[in-house]
């Protein structure tokens, strides 16, 4: 399935708009690429001019920082996920099935394919699950959110905690359960890979291990 998507993004994410250049998004789409390869840690504008041959003079004029970038990427990838969410969910009337797709697309985040954006859905998701909570996890987290850089985000969450309403009216928690769940999601994949005595869910090629146990969490605490 593709899907057709263009996402907006925050302009006080970049100091210059990288979709208007051919070099603006090469640096989106190689940088994304190399943190994954070498890690947010690792990762330099010095090495990424050096991957797609420019200076880094040229690079600061679009991201005032590297976080700047992090966090550029990490918005768009909420964004992404809050249209997928809607364009699977909007024809089921159902708010059981409705939840149930929510846990679907959060656990299964790599099936679809797009052909608007230049950013990989498959590498997005990745830096996510490696590097996400450091876009917000600063002492400067405050001033970005005054800025509105976690709107995608907060928004995605307030989509879902909508659904789970719709599915039990007088629940008194549904941004928590929703932002459990999103967190959830990634941390016990990140934990398969790198930490696996803190999770039962092992092997990479179960699809349905995880979708299972965030059914099993929702319906558990929603019953």
């Amino acid at each position: 399935m593709i899907l057709d998507v263009k996402i907006k993004m925050n302009s006080h994410l970049y100091l210059r708009d990288p979709e208007q250049s051919d070099l603006g998004r090469k640096i989106v789409k190689t940088g994304l690429h190399l943190i994954n390869q070498i890690g947010f840690e690792e990762f330099t504008f010095k090495k990424l001019a050096k991957e797609i041959n420019t200076t880094e003079a040229g690079i600061y004029r679009y991201f005032e920082n590297k976080h700047r970038l992090l966090t550029y990427l990490t918005a768009w990838y909420w964004s992404f996920l809050e249209f997928k969410l809607n364009y699977h969910t909007n024809n089921i009337k159902d708010p059981k099935q409705k939840l149930l797709k929510v846990i679907e697309v959060l656990a299964r985040p790599e099936e679809s394919k797009h052909d608007s954006d230049f950013i990989s859905e498959k590498e997005a998701y990745r830096l996510l699950m490696w590097e996400g909570s450091k876009a917000y996890l600063t002492r400067h987290v405050q001033d970005d959110n005054r800025e509105m850089h976690f709107k995608p985000l907060k928004s995605l969450c307030a989509a879902i905690a909508t659904i789970i309403l719709e599915f039990r009216p007088k629940y008194k928690y549904p941004h928590s359960l929703a932002s459990t769940l999103m967190e959830t999601a990634y941390s016990q994949k990140f934990f398969m890979i790198n930490l696996p005595s803190l999770t039962d869910y092992k092997d990479k090629k179960d699809l349905n291990g995880l979708q299972k146990y965030l059914e099993s969490i929702v319906f558990s605490i929603l019953k």
